[in-house]
């Protein structure tokens, strides 16, 4: 019994739990194994940086699925490089101006009607305009002007002419004389030789210098004077047709101006600080206007869109044909370029053209007081959207032109505060313009790497504007007829064109874009 006893007591050892010894090299292996698994789950994504999503097929991580052939190719930004480049947003950006407005509400019957015109208008710079020019506030001069300077001149060749004819028929009349005193002297001399024959070495030597004074009288008869003469005579000549032309300029420009001189484009009488005042004014017809609003700086021209939304809008900035190239350097920003507007046969130029008022200009508009800023556009197809934002402000050049927006309501995307939204994280952030300086080729202020030319916003996306790294709008870029676009199309392979990405993405440019401002003002 000892025995059996001893057998059965040594068989349930062996069957004791390994737990209770030493553990095996199986039950460990699987211990690290599942103690691995909670540490790998229990890490947080939150450490993994944007420019690592590459390695994630989240297309909610992404923005873009990779793996999907047919998602949206997004280059609104400019991609982080893996491991060495930080994109540091700016917290700091001052708000827009806000506070009170400059107007109450519009009136409740508002005066109508075409601005009155004067008959003669008088401006700073008289006698028309010509909107290619390039230069904004460049009028041309007028057909009587240039009749006044005719006269002008035609006086003052005739006086020249008058003191000249007296002094010629001077010289003529002693050449004559001299001449003849020459003749007679060649006769006597002549006569003298054969008179007095072989009379001696006295009278030689006395006949070789007459005749060496001779010789050089005759000289200067036959050419020297001769000459002068064909020159003066040549200058006569020059005159006179010069003359002639001048009096042919002058009747013609007679008969053209025997009608009252007009301007091909009369602005309005009606002006103000800005097109709301012009509004107030009775200016209600969406045309060119002049306007000032500062009385230290000289008026300029600008178009007033007096119909959209209530009207009282000053158009900032239009691009609807591509016929002006906005790829311009920092000082046209600065001071705008294009053409303001044109008569299509009405009389008067109440057609938009493609411009860019400047960014002093816009600059001194929006610090007067709160303004708010109406964006539309339109697609190839006629659809047209918007986005307006109630606050809008651009700062001085010193801080280059620092855009400050606030209020967004419509339709079209906010673009400028929200950036594009096809991107995630850090990537949609540096699409935002609010706080972004200004940019242009020669100029660099965008956040991608500044001072890096292989890495410049403003060149490789066609235009000026508030560049981060790079945009999510880019109204300004290079006009593609018909939308659609790709990176062959492009010069630099990147969405240059005229874009709003939250409306049509970043490949399809834009048929027609506009920004007017406005004085923010209680709506009633």
């Amino acid at each position: 019994m000892e025995a059996g006893g001893g057998a059965g007591e040594h068989k349930k050892a062996s069957l004791r739990p390994a737990g209770q010894n030493r553990p095996g090299p199986m039950k460990r292996m699987r211990t690290l194994l599942l103690l691995f698994l909670c540490v790998i789950g229990a890490t947080p994504l939150g450490g993994v940086q944007y420019d690592d999503y590459d390695d994630f097929d989240d297309p909610q991580t992404l923005g873009t699925n990779a793996t999907d052939p047919s998602a949206p190719d997004v280059r609104g930004h400019r991609p982080l490089t893996r491991g060495r480049d930080v994109y540091s947003h700016n917290r700091h950006t001052r708000p827009p101006i806000s506070g009170a407005s400059r107007y109450n509400g519009r009136p409740t019957a508002p005066s109508r009607g075409r601005p009155v015109e004067e008959e003669k208008p008088v401006h700073r710079e008289s006698g028309g305009c010509s909107y290619g020019d390039g230069e904004l506030g460049v009028l041309c001069p007028n057909g009587c002007e240039l009749k006044t300077a005719l006269l002008k001149q035609e006086k003052s060749v005739a006086t020249s002419i008058n003191e000249l004819t007296p002094l010629v028929n001077d010289l003529s009349r002693s050449s004559n004389v001299v001449y003849n005193y020459a003749t007679d002297m060649s006769n006597s001399l002549t006569e003298r030789q054969r008179l007095i024959g072989d009379n001696g070495r006295v009278i030689n030597q006395f006949t070789d210098q007459v005749e060496e004074q001779h010789a050089f009288i005759k000289d200067t008869v036959d050419n020297m004077f001769p000459s002068t003469l064909r020159v003066l005579q040549g200058v006569v000549e020059k005159l006179r047709l010069k003359i002639e032309k001048l009096e042919k300029a002058i009747y013609k420009q007679r008969e053209e101006c025997k009608e009252p001189c007009e301007t091909k484009c009369p602005i309005p009488v009606v002006t103000g600080k800005e097109c709301e005042e012009i509004y107030r004014h009775g200016g209600t017809e969406s045309q060119m206007y002049l306007v000032q609003p500062d009385p230290l700086v000289a008026p300029y021209k600008v178009f007033c869109d007096q119909s959209s939304n209530k009207g009282g809008w000053l158009l900032i900035q239009n691009r609807l044909d591509g016929s002006v190239d906005f790829g311009r350097r920092w000082d046209e920003y600065r001071r705008g370029f294009g053409n303001v507007a044109f008569d299509v046969g009405k009389g008067y130029c109440q057609t938009p053209g493609e411009y860019w008022l400047g960014n002093e200009r816009i600059g001194q508009l929006t610090k007067m007081g709160p303004t708010e800023l109406l964006v539309e556009m339109e697609d190839w197809t006629g659809a047209k959207v918007h986005a307006q934002y109630r606050q809008f402000t651009v700062e001085s050049e010193s801080t280059n032109y620092v855009l400050a927006v606030s209020g967004y309501s419509g339709n079209a995307g906010n673009c400028l505060l929200d950036g594009a939204l096809e991107l995630f994280g850090v990537n949609r952030t540096m699409t935002q313009h609010h706080g972004a300086s200004f940019s242009t080729h020669d100029r660099d202020n965008d956040k991608w790497s500044p001072g890096d030319p292989s890495k410049q916003c403003a060149r490789e996306d066609g235009g000026g504007w508030w560049y981060n790294r790079c945009h999510s709008a880019n109204p300004n870029g290079r006009y593609y007829v018909g939308g659609a676009y790709n990176k062959q199309m492009a010069k630099h392979g990147t969405d240059d064109g005229v874009v709003w990405m939250n409306w049509k993405g970043s490949w399809y440019s834009l048929k027609a874009i506009s920004m007017k401002i406005r004085p923010l003002f209680a709506s009633g």
